[in-house]
């Protein structure tokens, strides 16, 4: 799927659970660079219908509002359902359902549209260039599909990573082959990746992320269900009803920039693996009053659902789960999880699949002594490391 897809469309999503394996598919021999090249070579994706659930476990303590359907902080623990119609780049619907309500996002050549049921508004986004995949400033900060989660991932591989063939495996009913990542570097903290490939489409049905030295995925991606034929024409057409409140963003005069752009506060450090990115602080304000942001003309673009207060309580608690660290590179508050660390440093926020140090690293610079509060002194080096060489699938 097209990153577009992934774009404002909220947490707003159903538990759901993934189904139990069933016997090795018999297949021809494919070796992991002909898998590569065969999903990196992808010029045209088929149509289909399908179910995706996606589950996290991260090892995060508690969080307020994780039960609400309408919270995006929902997406960092349990599992959740989504509903996606793509009929082509430009033509597509993903449904969000929750309880009593759904949050569906169309978007059809050159206009997406977002709607709430609950209450019934809608939000017409228009595009300066309808080939443009969207230039949203406000993505969710995990993928939703397992397309995007593969296209995330196959970016990192280069001579940093080791990649092997596991046995078939069947998704969704579908015979597919199952590829595996596996950083070098000790200082990521993925363990591997299983990327389970459509034997006939070369689409990715299903991505698997297990931290390093654990024995089950921290997050998975995956269809439970999936057809390969265009999906009706009722399924992707969106009309809003005579009583919807629409509000039109104009996206040619977006101001923001989307991620990575120096003059939004966003940007990244290293490659690879261990590809450090870097977020403005008031993000996580943002996130705890339940505003994403602005999107043209300065309309408010809405990321998270459920309300203020949830949103607030949940950042609250995730924030004090933090361990004061300082060090040469300056202070802050660092969150671990299994699969992912957090550094909130002034008005910067690191986030990478990465050990501390590397953040540390990232902060202040290469050749940096980084000291957690009340712990050990521990030398770090700038994210990706001396001698180290990344580089796409070409």
């Amino acid at each position: 799927m097209p990153a577009g897809a992934l774009i404002i469309t909220g947490g707003i999503i159903a538990a759901g659970q993934l189904p139990v394996a069933q016997a090795a598919p018999s297949l021809p021999a494919r070796t992991p660079a002909q898998l590569l090249a065969d999903v990196a070579g992808q010029t045209q994706v088929p149509a289909f219908s399908g179910t995706v659930v996606e589950t996290a476990s991260l090892g995060l303590p508690q969080l307020p509002g994780t039960q609400s359907q309408t919270s995006m902080i929902s997406l960092l623990t349990g599992s959740h359902t989504v509903q996606v119609w793509y009929a082509s780049p430009h033509k597509y619907r993903i449904a969000l359902p929750g309880k009593m309500s759904e949050t569906d996002l169309y978007r059809d050549s050159g206009t997406a549209w977002l709607w709430q049921s609950v209450p019934d508004t809608v939000t017409k986004f228009t595009f300066a260039n309808p080939d443009a995949d969207s230039q949203v400033p406000a993505k969710l900060p995990v993928s939703l599909t397992p397309q995007q989660a593969a296209s995330d991932v196959l970016a990192a591989v280069g001579p940093t990573t080791t990649v092997s063939v596991d046995s078939n495996v069947f998704v969704a009913g579908q015979p597919a082959y199952e590829l595996v990542l596996a950083p070098k570097d000790a200082r990521s903290l993925v363990g591997q990746v299983r990327i389970a490939i459509d034997a006939k489409n070369s689409l990715p049905l299903r991505v698997e992320v297990t931290a390093r030295n654990a024995t089950s995925p921290a997050i998975s991606i995956g269809f439970t269900s999936i057809t390969f034929a265009a999906p009706s024409a009722g399924d992707v057409s969106f009309t809003p009803s005579s009583g919807a409140k629409v509000t039109t963003v104009n996206l040619s005069h977006d101001s923001t920039g989307s991620p990575g752009s120096a003059g939004a506060g966003f940007g990244s450090v290293g490659s690879g693996w261990l590809t450090v990115l870097k977020l403005p602080s008031s993000m996580l304000t943002s996130a705890g009053d339940g505003a994403g942001g602005t999107a043209g003309g300065g309309s408010p673009v809405s990321v998270t659902g459920g309300g203020p207060g949830e949103n607030a309580a949940a950042m609250q608690a995730l924030l004090g789960s933090a361990t004061a660290v300082h060090g040469a590179w300056g202070s802050g508050q660092l969150i671990r999880t299994s699969l992912v660390s957090v550094l909130i440093s002034g008005s910067t926020v690191y986030v990478g699949a990465v050990e501390p140090s590397v953040l540390y690293a990232a902060a202040g610079g290469p050749g940096q002594s980084d000291t957690a509060a009340g712990g050990p002194g521990q030398s770090d080096t700038a994210a990706g490391g001396p001698g180290q060489s990344d580089t796409a699938v070409k």
